[in-house]
C-alpha cells in the first residue's frame, strides 16, 4: 500500500478554527478521491507495519478541515476485533439526539492535528444519533455509542472550529472526573 499524500494541519493553523461549509451533491471526483485517501491514511496509521514504515501517529478519525478543506465531511476508520476495518463516511452531520450520560476517555483524547501529549477530561455524550448524507447524497441516520460516539463528537467539533483541548480546564485538567463515566 502506498501512503496517500495527505497533509494534516497543526493546531497553530487558524483554518482549524473556521466553520466548515455544507456540501452539495453530486460530489466531485476530487472529493471522492480525497475521502478514499483519508480512509487509506487512517487504516495505514492503525497497521503497525505502515505506522513504523511511514512514521505515522495512529488515528481513527479525520475531518476535511484538518487537511485544509472547509467542507462538512469527516471519516472514521474503526479497527474491529478481527483486524478488519469499518469505515464511516459522514457528510453534513447533525446531532439530533444524545444521552444524558456523559463519558470520557481515561487515557485522554488525541488528535492528528495536535502533536503533543494533552492530559485532561473531555466530557462527551455516551450515545448520540446523527443525521448525515452518504457519498451519493442519501439522507441517513446512525446511532453510535461509547468510543465511536466520542469519535463522532470529536470530528463534528472539528467542522465547527472546535478542538478537544478547548474542553480541558488548564488549571484543573481532571475537573469533574467523578461526574462522568470513564471508558478505555
Amino acid at each position: 500500500m502506498k501512503l496517500p499524500n495527505i497533509i494534516i494541519l497543526d493546531e497553530v493553523d487558524k483554518k482549524l478554527r473556521e466553520i466548515s461549509q455544507e456540501v452539495s451533491f453530486p460530489l466531485s471526483k476530487e472529493d471522492k478521491k480525497h475521502i478514499k485517501d483519508m480512509i487509506d491514511y487512517l487504516k495505514m496509521s492503525q497497521i503497525e507495519e505502515y505506522e513504523k514504515k511511514y512514521n505515522l501517529r495512529a488515528g481513527m478519525g479525520l475531518a476535511y478541515v484538518q487537511t485544509g478543506i472547509l467542507k462538512r465531511i469527516f471519516v472514521i476508520v474503526e479497527e474491529l476485533d478481527d483486524g478488519s476495518f469499518k469505515d464511516y463516511i459522514i457528510i453534513n452531520p447533525k446531532i439530533i439526539s444524545h444521552s444524558e450520560e456523559m463519558i470520557y476517555v481515561g487515557e485522554g483524547e488525541g488528535c492528528l492535528s495536535i502533536n503533543r501529549e494533552v492530559e485532561g477530561i473531555v466530557p462527551r455524550y455516551a450515545r448520540i444519533t446523527v443525521e448525515y448524507q452518504d457519498l451519493e447524497g442519501n439522507n441517513l441516520r446512525i446511532r453510535v455509542r461509547e468510543d465511536i460516539a466520542i469519535a463522532f463528537q470529536h470530528e463534528i467539533d472539528h467542522l465547527n472550529g472546535i478542538l478537544f483541548i478547548d474542553y480541558i480546564d488548564p488549571n484543573n485538567p481532571f475537573k469533574d472526573a467523578d461526574k462522568y463515566r470513564e471508558i478505555e
